[in-house]
C-alpha cells in the first residue's frame, strides 16, 4: 500500500467543520489535540482516494474528480479515522483504502441520487448530470463504485462480503423508495426500512470493518455497527427536515426536492397524521400531484409548519443519536471515542 506523500494539502479543513457544524466549543480543548491527526489521516485517505480515479479517457478522469469534489465533507472517513484510532491504533495507515473505498461508493450514491431526483446542484455547484450530462454521469457512477471495490479487494473475504452487502442493502432502499413514492400511506416503519438500507447500512458497514481490521472483540464490532446504524437514521431524518426548513444557502442545494418528487419521509409522514382532515386532504392532494410548481412546494412546508411535526421529528433524530452514543460504550473512553459521541450529538443538532 502507498503512503501519501508528507506534503499532501490537509484538506478538507476539519477545523472549520466542527466549529460550523457542532459550534465553536467543540474545537478548543481536548478535541484541539486530536483533530490535527484526524485532518491528516482524511488528508491521507484523500490521497488514496484520488489515486484510483485515474482513467484512459480525459472525460471520465475529468468527472470522476469533479464528483468527489462535490461528494460531501469526507464524514465517514472521519468517523472511520476516529474509530480506528479509538480502538488503540497510532495509525491509520491499514484502513486508508477501507475508507477511501466507502467514499466512492457515498459519492457514486449522491451521483445517481441526483440523476434520479433530476437534481440541478450539488453543494452549490452544478450536479453531476447538469455539467457532464446524464449518461457520462451514470457512467461515472458507476466507475466510483468499480475503483471503490479496486480498494476493497486489498482486505479480507469477509470486509468485502460485509461491503458488498451494503452495497446491496443500499440498493434494495432506492428500490424501496421508488416503489412507494407520491404513497402517505407507506408508513413509519417503511420509511425506517428504507433508511436502515439507503442511508445507514454502508455507515454502520464501514465502522463495523473497521473494528474487524483492528481485531477488535465481537461486542466492539457489534457496537460500531449499530452505533453506524444509528447516526446514519439520524443522520437520515436530519436531513429530510433540512430539505423542509433548512437554509438553502448552507445546503447548497434547493429545498422542497423530496416534495417535488414525492418521497414519503418521516416529515411528510408525521405532518399528513398530524393534520386536521380537511388540511389532511390538501396535503395528500398536492403530495401526490406528479409536476409541482414553486406555490404547491411553498404550500406543503405551510401545511407541515401548522403542526408540531418539525419538532416530533428532531425528537426522532435525537433519540437515534442517543442510541448510537449509548452503543458506544464497549469502546475504551478516551479522547477519541469522545469525539465520535460529539460528533453523533453534531448530526441532530446541524444546519447543513
Amino acid at each position: 500500500m502507498s503512503a501519501a506523500p508528507q506534503d499532501s494539502p490537509a484538506e478538507p479543513n476539519l477545523e472549520s467543520l466542527v466549529a460550523a457544524a457542532f459550534g465553536p466549543a467543540e474545537s478548543e480543548g481536548e478535541l484541539s489535540q486530536i483533530l490535527p491527526v484526524l485532518v491528516r489521516d482524511v488528508s491521507d485517505i484523500d490521497w488514496r482516494l484520488n489515486q484510483v480515479l485515474g482513467s484512459t479517457y480525459a472525460q471520465l478522469t475529468e468527472a470522476a474528480r469533479y464528483a468527489c469534489s462535490t461528494g460531501g465533507k469526507r464524514v465517514r472517513p472521519l468517523l472511520m479515522s476516529a474509530a480506528f484510532r479509538a480502538l488503540g491504533a497510532e495509525s491509520t495507515a491499514p484502513i486508508h483504502s477501507l475508507a477511501a473505498a466507502f467514499q466512492l461508493i457515498h459519492t457514486a450514491t449522491l451521483v445517481h441520487d441526483d440523476v434520479i431526483d433530476h437534481a440541478e446542484t450539488r453543494r452549490g455547484r452544478p450536479s453531476m448530470p447538469r455539467a457532464f450530462g446524464l449518461p457520462l454521469a451514470i457512467v461515472s457512477g458507476d466507475y466510483l463504485f468499480v475503483r471503490a471495490f479496486e480498494l476493497a479487494a486489498e482486505y479480507s473475504k469477509s470486509v468485502i462480503l460485509r461491503s458488498g452487502e451494503a452495497c446491496a442493502d443500499l440498493v434494495e432502499g432506492e428500490v424501496l423508495q421508488e416503489a412507494s413514492r407520491f404513497d402517505l400511506s407507506s408508513g413509519r416503519e417503511h420509511y425506517f426500512r428504507i433508511v436502515e438500507r439507503k442511508t445507514a447500512a454502508i455507515i454502520a458497514a464501514g465502522l463495523a470493518n473497521v473494528g474487524e481490521i483492528a481485531e477488535a472483540t465481537g461486542p466492539v464490532i457489534t457496537g460500531l455497527h449499530t452505533y453506524g446504524t444509528a447516526i446514519g437514521i439520524a443522520f437520515q431524518i436530519k436531513d429530510d427536515l433540512l430539505d423542509v426548513f433548512g437554509d438553502p444557502d448552507l445546503l447548497g442545494k434547493p429545498l422542497f426536492t423530496d416534495f417535488r418528487e414525492g418521497n414519503s419521509t418521516l416529515v411528510s409522514l408525521e405532518a399528513y397524521r398530524r393534520l386536521d382532515p380537511k388540511h389532511q386532504a390538501e396535503f395528500e392532494q398536492l403530495f401526490q400531484l406528479r409536476r409541482k410548481r414553486t406555490k404547491h412546494l411553498l404550500r406543503l412546508r405551510d401545511l407541515t409548519a401548522m403542526t408540531d411535526t418539525e419538532t416530533v421529528v428532531s425528537d426522532e433524530a435525537s433519540a437515534w443519536v442517543d442510541r448510537g452514543v449509548r452503543a458506544l460504550a464497549p469502546i475504551p473512553d478516551g479522547p477519541y471515542r469522545r469525539l465520535l459521541e460529539r460528533l453523533a450529538h453534531g448530526v441532530a443538532e446541524r444546519r447543513f
